[in-house]
């Protein structure tokens, strides 16, 4: 029996006791036969990537997100990750791709995760499969400093199709920024923002460069102690632009399922493998928890909010997300 590490009074992260996680286990899945589409929908498959991969019906994924271990030395609750010379990680890559392709629909969106590092490698192999239509950086504000080099201070998330068509909604993940010098017409009246009680503000179109995405922190409730963890709002991005509800949303490393929690809270259909135990049993109590009217912290209303901006909303708006202060 593991001892439980000692918390903050107000630390909310997401955890799991010996008997929840003996009680959980039982809903995780193992594939060892081909399966039809209906029978992954909402399963949180406890399995190797590669081996699990074998038994997914091919043709059945509109959107797949790929969080991959980067190429460096990472400690996965004793699974460790080893750094591994570039045509080595090159060749693991590929190989996963082979494996994860066939199972996309012609017309699906893959995004995938980065570091700069592994970007340099991974970046080539991608043009070998699909269609890359941008790389997207965002800022994480954890990071070690360094004495002898800048700080490491975003990732990347790079965008494919498998064809030439594929959905994309942009109305979906427009920003709400607040405006600091609002123009107006020669009539004195706003140009392209409006005043509300608490400032003002514009809607934007979304870059392909993001500072509005809080790491979770451990007064979150999404908060586990995944060493990777990404947040529910970048998911949500990648989500409401790339697909619709009810499509089938793939995650091949689910890690504590901040895909498929988000994907539930969008209405969207959704399956993850992870070869972790006790990482699968963390998503599946977050699963639980989740709703289609829960909430996601930084949209509301249909928008995302950039970062440390508080919205007083009157009263709850049914499946939004209530806007609190990020830490």
């Amino acid at each position: 029996m593991k001892k439980p590490k000692t918390r903050a009074p107000r630390n909310r992260t997401l955890t799991c006791s010996d008997e929840e996680l003996d009680h959980l286990s039982r809903g995780l899945t193992t594939l060892h036969r081909k399966c039809g589409p209906r029978e992954l929908v909402g399963r949180i498959i406890n399995q190797d990537i590669f081996t699990a991969a074998k038994f997914i019906p091919h043709g059945c994924i509109d959107l797949m997100i790929m969080d991959p271990p980067y190429n460096l030395g990472k400690n996965f609750h004793g699974s460790i990750f080893r750094k591994q010379e570039r045509s080595q990680y090159g060749e693991w890559f590929k190989r996963l791709l082979d494996g994860l392709v066939p199972l996309l629909k012609p017309e699906a969106t893959v995004y995938v995760c980065s570091d700069w590092a592994t970007s340099l490698i991974i970046a080539p192999i991608l043009e070998d499969f699909f269609h890359l239509r941008n790389r997207i950086t965002w800022e994480r504000e954890k990071g070690r400093g360094a004495k002898k080099n800048w700080k490491n201070n975003s990732e990347d998330i790079w965008f494919c199709t498998l064809g030439k068509e594929y959905y994309f909604n942009v109305d979906a993940v427009k920003m709400k920024r607040r405006v600091l010098a609002p123009y107006r017409t020669g009539d004195r009246r706003p140009k392209d923002w409006r005043e509300e009680t608490n400032g003002k503000f514009r809607i934007t179109h979304p870059s392909n460069l993001w500072t509005d995405i809080t790491i979770p922190f451990w007064s979150m409730p999404e908060n586990t102690d995944h060493p990777t963890q990404k947040p529910e709002k970048l998911v949500a991005k990648l989500i409401l632009a790339s697909s619709r509800e009810n499509d089938f949303i793939f995650d091949p490393f689910l890690g504590s399922g901040t895909t498929a929690v988000v994907a539930a809270k969008l209405k969207r259909r959704f399956a993850g493998v992870e070869k972790n135990r006790e990482y699968c049993c963390w998503a599946l109590k977050r699963l639980q928890k989740a709703t289609p009217e829960s909430t996601i912290q930084g949209w509301h209303d249909g928008v995302f909010w950039e970062r440390n901006s508080l919205y007083q909303a009157s009263k709850p708006v049914p499946s939004k997300s209530s806007e609190v202060r990020e830490k």
